[in-house]
């Protein structure tokens, strides 16, 4: 290689080292967020239903800041280097699509799209080739969400909210069926998809207990 060749190398080096520095210090920050936002919305588990509102107010306010660190890594990107670097805060933006969906759940019974999720983390589609929630990352996101209501549907029994299991057994199958419809080429999301089968039995099984005790009025009319 010639000497203007190697200056060349080492200028785009520099600059590569230099945005990778600068995401890495903005995914700590938007890790930290996603962090505290976990362990906010934990406490649905040892929360009765009546008080669970007041959760989702506490936790608002830390969704809500999640936009900040979106904006800061969306800035720093150049253009048309979404796919270069989006390995470094796949894991973060998947954490802030799970909790997102969880709170919308929590509050309606619903499921976020993906459009309604972006918007709630501030993604702005102008940042298409730079900062973007891929289909994947919502999907894998939606999943969590799903591992996580199954350990709802546990813990509301033991606090004697006997009509959230089939609420979310609803609310589950609704979600499998559309994974199903899907055709699935990444293997590691193909992979959690087929995860859910087991989240949906062991949700069922816990629907059924409630039926059998007639615990419920709605467990009475599902069985």
């Amino acid at each position: 290689m010639d000497a203007d060749n190697l200056e060349k190398i080492n200028s785009i080096l520099d600059a590569d080292v230099e945005i990778r520095e600068k995401i890495k210090d903005q995914v700590t920050e938007f890790d930290k967020r996603t962090r505290n936002l976990a362990g906010i919305l934990n406490r649905i588990h040892s929360t009765r239903s009546g008080q669970m509102p007041a959760l989702l107010e506490t936790a608002r306010p830390v969704l809500a800041s999640c936009r900040e660190s979106t904006a800061a890594i969306a800035d720093i990107i150049p253009p048309n280097q979404f796919w270069k670097w989006r390995d470094m805060w796949t894991n973060s933006l998947r954490n802030a699509v799970f909790s997102a969906t969880l709170m919308e759940y929590l509050q309606s019974g619903g499921l976020l799209s993906l459009e309604q999720v972006a918007g709630l983390l501030g993604i702005n589609p102008e940042w298409q080739d730079r900062f973007a929630l891929s289909v994947e990352d919502y999907l894998h996101g939606v999943i969590t969400l799903v591992n996580e209501l199954s350990r709802l549907a546990v813990n509301a029994v033991t606090l004697g909210d006997f009509e959230q299991p089939i609420k979310i057994s609803l609310f589950v199958k609704d979600v499998f069926a559309g994974f199903s419809m899907l055709n699935l080429k990444n293997d590691l999301l193909r992979r959690r998809y087929d995860s859910l089968k087991y989240d949906l039995k062991k949700i069922e099984e816990v629907v059924y207990d409630v039926s059998l005790r007639k615990l419920a009025p709605l467990a009475k009319h599902e069985s």
